[in-house]
């Protein structure tokens, strides 16, 4: 019986590491072929000499399993760089099938002391490192589909994030690259259908060196698999990248230790409609002041709470 990713080829970014890392030994257990993309720094922020060793020993790895692999080292944020992964992919397995976008840096600050460059970096990383590695795997599909004269086989995988949805006080910039890449991922779904390609992000909340201050107060137990460990999320990665999600496509899914949750669009919560022309400003008040009466100024969605993760 064969595996449902066999024949098929896929990028991973930032899987030199944690989350990317888990990610793509699933696509290779799986059966893909993986290009295994970290621009190695070993700082979290970004910082440090690039290396060649994470991408190439997770590489290694896929191929001392029995799959296939290559490492490439470049920087996913420099467009140029970013159109060679996708090349790299055709060049070694024929074609791109699969495109997982993992690779971030964090540079926490509050908003109020936030200097230009960590807000730059991040959103560099991020958001513009996962609209370079789309825009080029989109061209590819699409040549691909106009050459066949019909759709074709493409998934997207985006990484997104909680802090988007939850809001987070000390990380202005990583929530708004997160929330950036679910609109690029709803544009491109929308964008890609025709040609057989979809496009969706996730939510994962994973214990890897990206978040180890985050969830510093969750414990782990003392036996089996850690809630938080990457494991948990990198089988839905595989999932959405397999024929099987064909039908998926444009969604947000947060996971995490056993559970997956599909997030709905925005809803409306009330609706206020003028008696006049336009809204006065004593209108407003008169309809808005008492419905957010007794809330706590900047109330948000308490995420964890409601998705079950408890601190210890």
């Amino acid at each position: 019986m064969s595996l449902p990713l066999q024949g098929l080829s896929a990028i991973v970014t930032g899987a030199g590491r944690g989350l990317g890392r888990a990610e793509a030994l699933e696509l290779a257990r799986l059966g893909a072929a993986v290009v295994v993309n970290d621009y190695g720094q070993p700082g979290r922020d970004g910082t440090g000499e690039a290396s060649a060793g994470p991408a190439e020993e997770v590489a290694a790895e896929i191929r001392e399993r029995g799959g296939r692999a290559v490492a490439h080292t470049g920087d996913v944020a420099d467009l140029r760089q970013a159109g060679e992964l996708v090349g790299l992919a055709v060049a070694e397995f024929g074609a791109l099938d699969v495109l997982v976008n993992n690779a971030g840096i964090l540079r926490d600050r509050m908003v109020f002391s936030m200097t230009e460059d960590e807000w730059d970096s991040v959103i560099r990383v991020h958001l513009k490192g996962h609209f370079n590695t789309t825009r080029f795997a989109a061209a590819h599909w699409r040549e691909r589909s106009k050459a066949a004269g019909g759709p074709v086989y493409g998934r997207i995988v985006n990484t997104s994030s909680e802090a988007f949805l939850a809001g987070s006080a000390g990380q202005p910039n990583y929530a708004a690259a997160k929330g950036g890449i679910v609109g690029l991922t709803t544009s491109t779904a929308l964008a890609l259908a025709r040609y057989g390609v979809t496009a969706n992000a996730i939510c994962p909340r994973a214990r890897t060196r990206m978040t180890e201050d985050a969830f510093a107060g969750f414990g782990r137990p003392d036996e089996g698999l850690d809630p938080l460990a990457p494991e948990h999320v990198a089988p839905l990665v595989g999932y959405l990248a397999s024929p099987a999600a064909a039908r998926i496509n444009g969604q947000l899914l947060v996971v995490h230790g056993g559970m997956i949750a599909a997030m709905e669009r925005p809803r409306v919560q009330a609706k206020f409609d003028s008696k006049q022309e336009t809204f006065t400003y004593d209108e407003l008040d008169a309809l808005l002041t008492p419905h957010y009466a007794g809330r706590p100024p900047g109330e948000t969605f308490a995420a964890a709470e409601v998705l079950g993760l408890k601190r210890t």
